[in-house]
């Protein structure tokens, strides 16, 4: 592997004991405008969260009602009674995003697959930058204060959902996770950049609990007036 995804991986557990595992959940609260611009404003209350860690797979519960909650893999996402009845489904979904723009509206399948590879995602990284199919390779780094945060580029593979195909992580000198870069093209393609704090250590493998996801201007430079998408996670545990 890159060198310094190697550092990376190891700081936030090592890959040992990230491949003694295989579940991952968390309790969120998320907001942001970007639900409220896409005519889904997010209520307060938190959520089960729940992901499998080396297959894209993952499942947020209560959604849309409290005995609801989705099933998200890349190919097909689902809201479904919690006894397995399907209420809505949607196959290839990414598809249904072609043409949007920032102001174009989601419906709850739309959110529910934003939701569903976003999270896993956040709840895999650094780890899943190791997986196969994926190309990393260091870039410039980012000076934020009186740091320096090393960067690394990683290009997703197509079988992979995710924000973009290319996106930037940026870790600090203890290489933790710092920044993490993407455009959202399922919104319009905007530029985001998305901070993130206050690590914890669960079962082994260290995470921020605190993301917090801003519009970024041509330098790079986060518009810190508006949050596009927060969120807070506590409870995290895996099994």
């Amino acid at each position: 592997m890159n060198e310094l995804l190697t550092q990376a991986i190891e700081a936030h557990g090592g890959m040992a004991r990230w491949q003694e595992l295989t579940e991952g959940q968390a309790t969120i609260v998320s907001g942001g405008d970007l639900f409220t611009i896409k005519g889904l404003p997010q209520d307060p209350a938190p959520r089960e969260m729940s992901v499998r860690l080396h297959e894209e797979r993952a499942s947020v519960t209560p959604f849309g009602a409290p005995d609801q909650r989705t099933d998200f893999t890349p190919g097909r996402v689902s809201i479904e009674k919690l006894d397995g009845r399907v209420v809505a489904e949607r196959e290839d979904p990414r598809t249904s995003f072609s043409g949007h723009t920032l102001e174009s509206p989601w419906d709850p399948l739309d959110r529910a697959y934003f939701n569903g590879y976003a999270l896993w995602t956040y709840l895999t990284t650094p780890f899943v930058l190791a997986m196969p199919g994926f190309t990393v390779t260091e870039i410039a780094p980012w000076r934020e204060g009186n740091e320096i945060w090393r960067g690394l580029r990683a290009v997703f593979p197509p079988e992979i959902a995710s924000h973009s195909t290319e996106q930037d992580f940026y870790f600090g000198p203890d290489h933790l996770l710092r920044r993490h870069d993407y455009h959202v093209d399922v919104a319009g393609g905007f530029a985001a950049a998305q901070y993130v704090h206050e690590f914890v250590e669960a079962d082994g493998i260290l995470l921020p609990t605190i993301r917090r996801a801003y519009r970024r201007d041509t330098d790079g430079r986060p518009l810190v007036q508006q949050v596009m998408v927060s969120i807070d996670l506590s409870n995290i545990r895996f099994r």
